[in-house]
């Protein structure tokens, strides 16, 4: 899927510039072709020989824009090749100059020349950040829908403080960059509160054993960034899960099937478009022993009953204007037990997903599935990416 797009890079000046190559580098193995401007600031951080190294092809600076060589001026060139353009790390000043349509460098030039998404990954000092003129001027960016934002984040900054104004990490810009490559910047989920449910949940038969499964959660916290990515507000409910949930998304961390059910009708109410990816057990151990059993009390036999079906109470409640859409994990056929779920849980649409085939399923990063729908519709999504198929799904539920 990522295969020849075109997704051109603005590095601003700013010690966070060493970790575009990251970014740069990850992209061009995924296969997108990658080009970057260089401020003046930014080659005093990171070398155009390195950025041209790493994205096979020559960095762009401002003595190139002044002194062209290109038939076309190379800002128009640049803009009208870009499908996306990232800039990273967004710097104060590079703020107040998008903000009032400022152009007096090839990166400014440049934005204002091109049509696609932008997406903006602040870093400053936060006492920079905070500051009424810089605020001002961000929140008056973001009303221009071409705009989008991956952080700043919290965290130990340059200059020995700890404070919002940390650049978004290489892979949330990353992930960023693909939502935006799929959706083209639309953001067909603004207004939209969406619950999604994920992880595998833990019935425990005393503080150091339980019931589980595999379930990491990654494909829940993929669909919570696509649904945040296309402007929903997004509730994510997690059992134990592998990997950091980015900032921007309400996080509600459980355990038990129990507490995830709690957490679950809790939010219901207010959700547009709730997905139940989580992996919940079926059922737990009939007691539950407050101290750690001695190897030797273990039961030969261990007594278990059924915990409450969270999926199908939630189509019980749900209202006309709420979606709700299940998965189906499942080996063999999978799509009669699908098919067979989305009826009798009252589903708007289900992802039956294969986890008995390599590469995808518990644990990995890729994932593939036979979407369907109440309406009798169908579409196969062949293995991609757990985010790609996030954003089939919310394709599949809009359309």
């Amino acid at each position: 899927m990522s295969k020849g797009r075109r997704v051109l890079i603005g590095i601003g000046g700013g010690i966070a510039a060493y970790k575009i190559a990251q970014v740069i580098s990850t992209l061009f193995q995924s296969g997108i072709e990658v080009r970057a401007i260089l401020t003046q600031g930014a080659t005093e951080f990171i070398t155009p020989l390195t950025i041209a190294t790493l994205s096979r092809h020559l960095a762009y600076t401002d003595s190139l824009f002044w002194q062209p060589t290109h038939k076309r001026p190379l800002h128009i060139e640049l803009g009208e090749w870009a499908e996306v353009f990232a800039i990273a790390p967004l710097t104060a000043n590079t703020v107040g100059k998008l903000t009032h349509g400022l152009a007096d460098n090839l990166l400014t030039n440049t934005v204002l020349a091109s049509r696609c998404p932008v997406l903006l990954a602040p870093a400053m000092n936060t006492e920079m950040w905070n500051a009424k003129t810089v605020q001002r001027n961000w929140q008056l960016l973001l009303t221009d829908s071409r705009y989008h934002s991956v952080g700043p984040s919290t965290g130990l900054l340059a200059c020995d403080t700890i404070g919002t104004g940390r650049m978004a990490e290489p892979t949330e810009i990353i992930t960023s960059i693909h939502s935006l490559l799929h959706t083209g910047g639309d953001r067909d989920l603004v207004g939209k509160q969406v619950l999604i449910s994920t992880g595998g949940t833990r019935e425990h038969l005393d503080p150091v054993r339980f019931i589980g499964n595999p379930a990491t959660g990654k494909m829940g916290i993929a669909l919570a960034i696509a649904a945040m990515d296309r402007g929903a507000k997004v509730t994510l409910v997690h059992a134990p899960i592998t990997g950091e949930i980015p900032t921007g998304i309400r996080a509600i961390s459980v355990v038990s099937a129990a507490e995830m059910r709690s957490a679950m009708l809790s939010s219901f109410p207010e959700a547009d478009l709730i997905v139940m990816a989580a992996a919940v057990a079926d059922v737990k151990p009939a007691e539950y022993f407050p101290e750690k059993l001695p190897k030797k009390s273990l039961p030969n036999s261990l007594p278990l009953v059924a915990v409450p079906d969270i999926l199908a109470e939630l189509g019980q409640l749900k209202q006309p204007h709420q979606k709700l859409i299940g998965f189906a994990a499942q080996t063999g056929d999978i799509v009669k037990p699908a098919l067979q779920k989305l009826k009798e849980k009252k589903l708007n649409a289900i992802a039956a997903n294969p986890i008995d085939l390599p590469n995808v399923g518990f644990g990995s990063d890729c994932n593939q599935a036979i979407l369907l729908d109440d309406r009798g519709r169908e579409k196969i999504i062949e293995p991609c990416s757990k985010l790609q198929l996030a954003h089939y799904l919310f394709d599949f539920v809009n359309s």
